[in-house]
């Protein structure tokens, strides 16, 4: 058996050989300081976790009535550690630390705004969750995303209570397993990325009006690369979410939600495009490329914010690629990191399946 690994760690370090390293891209150091604006946010905390390599993200608590939905407030963290991320998932606790309901988690968003996103000029989107999202998990020998001891994340989390029991306390949490810095691997080093049909910037929801329907949003990436690993988030009634190549109208990716009772949303099966034989698929700023989402909305009426349709993944840059550090003083990044850190907003009633405030 170890043999076995080792002839396939072996293999996948020549299959990317003089295409990627241990650092990713070619770019300057970021400068991860602390904004002075943050100072009045409440923390996000990342503590080591029971078992070695895992880290522990946890939100602000919210109080979370019956038939409510509530924001969690924005709040800055700072990893303590150097590391590559493999793995995800979600938890949610109440004031106790007892175990809640997954499905009260709406979605929550965590971004680094010292780094750029590949196709906007905003905030990149490093790490995120849904209540039908389970456990994200990549090989560990394989792929990890790189985090620096001292890096600055704003975060913000969604829940949502359809029960005819309140909560108190309520408390977001993302476990991440991780390989600490200094060890041979992962052998590939990646980007997460985030495509949206409501891009550039605001409420990732929009008003799903009967029948069927379609949204879209084409963009091109600051750097070449390779697409790694695609996946997706829709609402329910969600049909087909595709990725396609729109300067050459061919289709690269098209996921379907999987089975799920009538007016429910379920998870989207995710996309890998790695092999032995295979590593990745290649994208370039000279394409256009399109995230497309179509519904079919059968209740005869218009749910408000009841669309949603977003792709991201994991990208690895070319080895002499040079990504771009963000302009935070231009408008669409300010604008962009406002819309992110939206404080006190009230829980409120919910209005039907899908009522929340975009991300």
């Amino acid at each position: 058996m170890a043999r076995r690994w080792f002839v396939v760690l072996a293999a996948l370090r020549l299959a990317v050989a003089g295409y990627a390293s241990a650092v990713p891209v070619d770019r300057p150091a970021a400068t991860h300081h602390h904004h002075s604006d943050w100072d009045g946010l409440a923390r996000t905390t990342i503590t080591p976790g029971a078992k070695r390599g895992e880290l522990i993200m946890e939100l602000p608590a919210v109080d979370l009535p019956a038939g409510a939905m509530a924001r969690q407030p924005a709040s800055v963290g700072e990893f303590p550690v150097d590391g590559s991320i493999y793995a995800v998932r979600a938890e949610i606790v109440d004031r106790a630390g007892r175990q809640l309901p997954i499905e009260l988690l709406h979605h929550m968003n965590v971004m680094d705004p010292n780094e750029r996103e590949l196709f906007l000029p905003i905030s990149r989107r490093i790490l995120a969750s849904g209540g039908e999202t389970g456990e994200i998990r990549m090989p560990w020998l394989f792929v990890g995303s790189p985090f620096r001891a001292g890096e600055h994340v704003l975060a913000y989390a969604m829940v949502h209570n359809p029960t005819p029991v309140g909560y108190e306390g309520v408390r977001v949490r993302l476990v991440l397993d991780y390989v600490p810095a200094g060890r041979p691997w992962p052998v590939l080093s990646v980007v997460p990325w985030q495509l949206d049909v409501a891009f550039p910037v605001g409420d990732k929801s929009f008003d799903l009006p009967p029948g069927t329907s379609e949204r879209s949003y084409e963009g091109s990436p600051a750097v070449a690369g390779k697409l790694l690993v695609i996946g997706a988030h829709m609402h329910a009634y969600g049909r087909t979410i595709e990725l396609w190549d729109a300067t050459t109208n061919e289709l690269l990716w098209h996921g379907e939600p999987e089975p799920a009772p009538a007016g429910e949303a379920s998870p989207i099966p995710m996309g890998k495009f790695y092999g032995l034989t295979r590593i990745g698929l290649r994208l370039t700023p000279e394409h256009r490329y399109r995230v497309r989402v179509v519904y079919d909305n059968p209740t005869g009426k218009t749910l408000p914010d009841g669309g949603m349709g977003v792709v991201g993944g994991l990208f690895v840059p070319d080895r002499d690629a040079a990504w771009p550090q963000p302009n935070t003083a231009e408008a669409l990044y300010q604008k962009d990191l406002q819309h992110f850190m939206g404080l006190n907003q009230p829980a409120a009633p919910m209005s039907g399946a899908h009522s929340h405030v975009g991300h």
